[in-house]
Parts: C-alpha cells; structure tokens; sequence
C-alpha cells in the first residue's frame, strides 16, 4: 500500500516536472519526425521491451525468466525511465527546433547541435534511450530487458563512431572535428565549455 502511494506519488510527480522543464520547448511536428519516432523509440523502448516482458510470462518461451517487483528496485526503473525519457525529448527537441531536420538517417539535422545536453557529451539522446531500458530492466527484475539492454549499448558503441561520427564528419567538416575534440561521446565532461559556431 506504501509503495503503490508512493509510485503515485513519484509518476506524478515526474510528470509536472518534465511539463515544467520542457513547457518551452516547442518541438516541430513533421512526418518525418512522427515517422522517425514509429520506427525507433516506440520499437526500441517499447515494442521490443513489450515482447519480451510478454514471453517472460507463465507459458512462455522466456517462463524461466519471470518478471517481478520490488519496491525499491521499481522505484530506481521508475526514476531512470523519467530521466531517459525526459533526455531523449530534449535531444529530439534540439534536433528540429536548431538542427532542422529530425534523429532519422533519412531526415538528418542541416545544422550541427551542440547545445543543451550536447555540449556535455555528444550522445545524449543515446544515453537517454540506455537509462530508459535499464530502467525498465530495474522495474521489471527482468533478466531479457537487461540482456537487450546491454545489447543495444553494444551496437551503439561499436556504430556510432563506425557509421554516425565519419557521416558527421563529412557534413559538417571542421566545426564537428573541433566538437569531437572538445566533448567526450558517452561520458559527460564538467564544467561544461562553451563551444564557438562558425
């Protein structure tokens, strides 16, 4: 009973706070960003995540790995998913607010976006995505949802900086190379240093 007042308690919460941080935040609705966001939050955070918990279930394929709570390791998932997510809509917000363009490959940003989050670290929305499946991993005590999310962290590693950062390179030349130089990809840098535009 506690628990479930205070997990009320804490989505609510979550909830203004993330109304109130990002109330100015006027994100641009495309049909490139509404397909963008089909294709890969509601896949990676969702759908996929969905499935295995689903499987986990008692007659299952994954029965031997059931799902379960705990108070205080739900109430942990439940604080990452709120940072995660939050992250994630202020990335995606920079990226069509500033960047115009939205995070898909086939509609990329036409300028470099090096502000909010970006300037402590050149992934944010990456790590965004990384604490919202972990958080669900923590929610859940599920053993698949952490397994898919150390796999997607490693496809992350080992694609970025493969296929993104030389694309980036190419784009945007110097201003990105100097960027790279400046701010860690994963891990963010304090105090934060102002990077000058061309």
């Amino acid at each position: 009973m506690v628990f479930g007042y205070c997990h009320h308690r804490l989505y609510g919460a979550i909830g203004v706070r993330l109304r109130l941080r990002f109330i100015k935040t006027n994100m641009k609705l495309s049909r490139s960003l509404i397909k963008a966001f089909l294709i890969f939050p509601v896949n990676v955070m969702g759908v996929v995540p969905a499935l295995l918990i689903w499987c986990s279930r008692p007659g299952g394929v994954l029965e031997r790995f059931p799902y379960s709570f705990n108070d205080f390791r739900s109430l942990a998932g439940v604080l990452l998913i709120g940072a995660g997510a939050g992250l994630c809509w202020k990335t995606v917000s920079l990226f069509t607010e500033v960047g115009e363009g939205t995070p898909a490959p086939f509609d990329p940003p036409r300028k470099l976006v090096i502000q909010g989050p970006y300037r402590a670290m050149r992934n944010p929305m990456m790590v965004g995505v990384w604490l919202v499946l972990l958080g669900e991993a923590l929610h859940f005590g599920s053993v698949p949802l952490g397994l898919w999310f150390l796999i997607f962290m490693v496809l992350c590693l080992i694609l970025i900086p493969v296929w993104e950062e030389p694309d980036l390179e190419k784009r945007f030349g110097e201003p990105y190379r100097e960027y790279k130089r400046n701010v860690p990809s994963w891990v963010p840098k304090l105090p934060l240093r102002r990077i000058d535009r061309e």
